[in-house]
C-alpha cells in the first residue's frame, strides 16, 4: 500500500505538488493521471525518496522508502528507461542491481525471460530501442519480486504486442495481491488497464475513484435508438420532455434509460432495430474534469471536449 498525506513540494516560487493526499491499495492497478506539469513525476520521485517533500508525508507499507531494508525486495519502479549505462549489458546491469540488494544471481535470468530479453541479455543497453529499454526497466523493477510496483509511462515505445503484454502482466501482478501504481498519458490504454484512478492537476488532487465512477461522473447518460419509424418515436419522446437529437440514422436520447425508451416505443407501436446505452470514454471524462488544470490551452481544446460522434 502507498499512502500520501498532505504531500507538498515547492521549488523556489513554483508549487509542483500541493497538499496532495491519496492512497493506493493492493490487489488493483491504479492509474495516475494528470495533464503535463500536473506533478505526477514529482510525486513518484517523492514516493521513492528521490525528492524530499517540502511538507507532508508519503509511506510505502507504513515506512518511508529510505527506511526500507533492501528496498528492491519491497518496491520496484520504472521511472526512466534510459538511465542504464550504455556500455553495460542488460545482464550485467541487472546483476549489479541484484548484488546491491543481496538478491540471488539466478533471479536475473528469470526476469530477463519474463520480459522477453533473454536473446539480447549480453548486448549493450546503449544499442537498445526505446521498447527494449522499457522492457529492461520493467525487468529491473521486478528483480526483487516486490509487493509494490510503480511504473511511469511503461508502454512508451512498445509495439501493440508489447502493450498487450504489459497490460495483461499488470493485471496478473494485481491479481497476485500486489500494489500497482501506473502513470500514463495513453488514456485509451489506462481505460483497459486501471480499475482505480488518482487524478491530479496543478499539483492538487482532482479525483480518486474507480475508473467506472470517474467516467460516469463526467459523461452524459445517453441511449442510441434506431427504428424504421423514428419520426413518431422522436415526437413522443419530445412530448414527454426527453432530449432526443438526430444521430445518423437514429436518435441519441438522454434523460431516459433504454428500458423506459423501449416501453415508450411499445406503447406507440414503433418497432426498434437498436436500443444501446452509450458509454462515455475515459479520454472525454479526463478532458472535461481536468480542463481547468491544463497549463497551456490551444484553440482545439473546446472541440476536443465535445463527445465524439458514434
Amino acid at each position: 500500500m502507498i499512502e500520501a498525506v498532505g504531500l507538498t513540494k515547492q521549488y523556489g516560487n513554483t508549487m509542483a505538488v500541493k497538499d496532495l493526499s491519496f492512497s493506493v491499495e493492493p490487489g488493483k492497478v491504479t492509474g495516475f493521471l494528470g495533464p503535463n506539469g500536473a506533478g505526477k513525476s514529482t510525486t513518484m520521485r517523492m514516493i521513492l525518496g528521490l525528492d524530499n517533500p517540502t511538507a507532508g508525508d508519503v509511506r510505502i507499507k507504513g515506512k518511508h522508502y529510505r527506511d526500507l531494508h533492501h528496498p528492491l525486495r519491497t518496491v520496484g519502479a520504472l521511472l526512466e528507461a534510459r538511465w542504464v549505462h550504455p556500455n553495460r549489458s542488460a545482464r550485467s546491469h541487472l546483476r549489479w542491481m541484484a548484488k546491491s540488494n543481496k538478491l540471488p544471481a539466478s533471479r536475473v535470468d528469470e526476469v530477463l525471460d519474463i520480459v522477453g530479453l533473454t536473446a539480447v541479455a549480453n548486448k549493450n543497453a546503449g544499442g537498445f530501442s526505446l521498447g527494449m529499454s522499457q522492457r529492461l526497466g520493467i525487468a529491473a523493477a521486478l528483480l526483487g519480486d516486490p509487493e509494490v510496483l510503480l511504473f511511469d509511462e511503461p508502454v512508451n515505445g512498445l509495439d501493440p504486442e508489447g502493450i498487450l503484454w504489459i497490460r495483461n502482466f499488470m493485471h496478473r501482478l494485481a491479481d497476485e495481491g500486489r500494489t500497482v501504481f501506473v502513470s500514463s498519458h495513453l488514456l485509451s490504454e489506462m481505460a483497459l488497464t486501471a480499475s482505480e484512478l488518482v487524478v491530479i492537476g496543478k499539483g492538487e488532487l482532482i479525483a480518486q475513484s474507480s475508473t467506472e465512477e470517474f467516467v460516469a461522473r463526467a459523461s452524459e447518460n445517453t441511449v442510441k435508438v434506431r427504428s424504421p419509424r423514428i419520426g413518431p418515436l422522436r415526437d413522443e419522446l419530445l412530448r414527454l420532455g426527453v432530449s432526443a437529437r438526430d444521430e445518423g440514422e437514429g436518435l441519441l436520447v438522454s434523460g431516459l434509460d433504454s428500458e423506459k425508451i423501449g416501453e415508450v416505443a411499445f406503447e406507440i407501436g414503433v418497432p426498434l432495430h437498436e436500443l444501446s446505452p452509450q458509454q462515455g470514454s475515459l479520454e472525454q471524462a479526463f478532458m472535461q474534469i481536468t480542463g481547468d488544470a491544463v497549463e497551456y490551452h490551444t484553440g482545439l481544446d473546446d472541440a476536443a471536449k465535445q463527445p465524439a460522434a458514434n
